[in-house]
């Protein structure tokens, strides 16, 4: 008779007793993936304990044993979110960009032209980043996680969360402003002087306007879908425009100014058109 042997059951795999670090490392991943799914309320309360520990596939006593109160965990949750990186929509952007650009090579002869292209693609990109952000679950969170940790009573945890937030603003307006200088650059345009401002700031107001109606869309989603027949000033025909269109390219214009020192001959249209023929325009 032929004894067949039997593999670890499912109780044997789950008899090793994991440590806290282990433990916490699985815990924080479970619920990340539950917020960046459902996306985060400012309470924190709709994140059950119990649910976490059935996901994150460890014993109770494990975790209980890292985070007796679902509060400590509830915090050390709330540090996770905000050391991650800001949400962003890059790649889409320059697939956008490459798409717009492909049809209009030939109409960039003249100043007219080329401000033109440049409002078309205020106009399209506006409407992307926009819908990218409203339908969003991680933005949603990103957006929840500035009034959440307001709220926290642990005077350490809030300024933990706040230098962290911090970090993230920075490292996305910085990215921002580098796009919008390189495309401020290839296009012939610069900072109108008179403002003494800078890129960065630029991209602080740009980011503040979107997200801004972002967050009143979530409450008035008529906003979400409205537009207007317009022709702002630049644009070579009338389009529909977003309300987002409409604040992109008049804060835009508001920083930009064709630059004076720029001149424009063959040479210089032909190298816009083969830059813009690349994959990473703006990437660079």
């Amino acid at each position: 008779m032929t004894t067949r042997l039997q593999g670890p059951t499912g109780l044997a795999r789950r008899a090793r007793r994991l440590s806290d670090q282990e433990t916490g490392e699985r815990m924080l991943a479970a619920a990340l993936a539950t917020v960046n799914r459902d996306g985060l309320t400012v309470s924190l309360e709709h994140i059950s304990f119990e649910d976490v520990i059935r996901d994150a596939d460890v014993s109770r006593s494990s975790a209980y044993r890292r985070w007796p109160h679902k509060d400590l965990f509830l915090s050390d949750l709330v540090r996770e979110l905000a050391a991650g990186p800001t949400p962003g929509i890059v790649a889409d952007e320059l697939d956008m960009i490459r798409q717009i650009a492909a049809g209009r090579l030939d109409r960039l002869d003249t100043p007219e032209q080329r401000q033109g292209l440049v409002m078309e693609l205020f106009r399209q990109l506006a409407v992307l980043d926009f819908r990218s952000l409203y339908e969003s679950p991680a933005w949603r969170t990103y957006v929840a996680l500035h009034a959440t940790f307001l709220s926290l009573a642990d005077g350490d945890l809030r300024d933990q969360v706040r230098a962290a937030l911090a970090d993230s603003e920075r490292t996305r307006i910085a990215a921002v402003a580098t796009a919008w200088n390189r495309m401020a650059r290839l296009f012939g345009f610069r900072l109108r002087p008179e403002l003494g401002s800078s890129f960065e700031a630029l991209a602080a107001v740009l980011s503040g306007c979107l997200r801004g109606l972002v967050v009143l869309a979530l409450s008035m989603p008529d906003l979400a879908e409205h537009t207007t027949r317009a022709q702002p000033a630049g644009a070579t025909e009338p389009g529909e425009w977003s309300l987002a269109g409409l604040g992109l390219a008049g804060v835009a214009s508001s920083f930009l100014e064709p630059d004076p020192d720029v001149r424009w001959n063959a040479r210089r249209v032909q190298r816009l058109r083969a830059a813009l023929a690349e994959p990473s325009v703006l990437a660079r």
